[in-house]
């Protein structure tokens, strides 16, 4: 049996979607923990993303349908959360590059705003973003974290359609 991602079963793919959620979400950790980085509300959406792409790989892997439709259907259900990340990372990008003085003012930390306010409430604050969310505090490769955030997301996005909707 070879090794290549192209003869992987479905619940290889998927598991190893699994780890690389994990993975991501254990460096985005340690460099709060060890780093000193604090995330902002939209990187803690972007977590939140990963988490929920992860259990997606991760039931789908353990699941692993024999058949093309339940296959596709877990390939739909991993692009939800794959789409939603790219979105709120590809806001987060935007919000980075704005000039500074089109640069939103710095508003309340996500534990007041989950306190004071409804949960839509909170959502539709966080994704009109805020000061503390255009500041580039770590780069790598010349690409900031929400910028490799929505590599990420590209990259298991198409990691799961390839999964779900290749011959077989």
């Amino acid at each position: 049996m070879t090794t290549s991602p192209f003869r992987w079963s479905f619940r290889a793919q998927f598991l190893a979607g699994f780890l690389a959620c994990a993975a991501l979400i254990g460096f985005a950790l340690y460099t709060q923990l060890h780093g000193g980085l604090e995330p902002c509300p939209l990187c803690i959406f972007q977590r939140v993303a990963f988490a929920a792409l992860g259990l997606v790989f991760l039931l789908g892997g353990l699941h692993a349908p024999q058949g093309a439709g339940g296959r596709r259907a877990w390939g739909v259900v991993a692009l939800l959360p794959a789409l939603v990340g790219l979105g709120i990372a590809g806001r987060h990008v935007w919000l980075q590059h704005l000039p500074p003085d089109r640069v939103p003012a710095c508003g309340p930390g996500l534990d007041y705003m989950l306190e004071a306010m409804p949960l839509t409430g909170v959502i539709r604050k966080v994704l009109t973003g805020s000061g503390e969310c255009a500041n580039v505090d770590w780069s790598f490769l010349g690409l900031s974290m929400p910028a490799w955030s929505l590599v990420w997301f590209v990259l298991l996005a198409g990691w799961a359609a390839f999964a779900a909707f290749r011959r077989r």
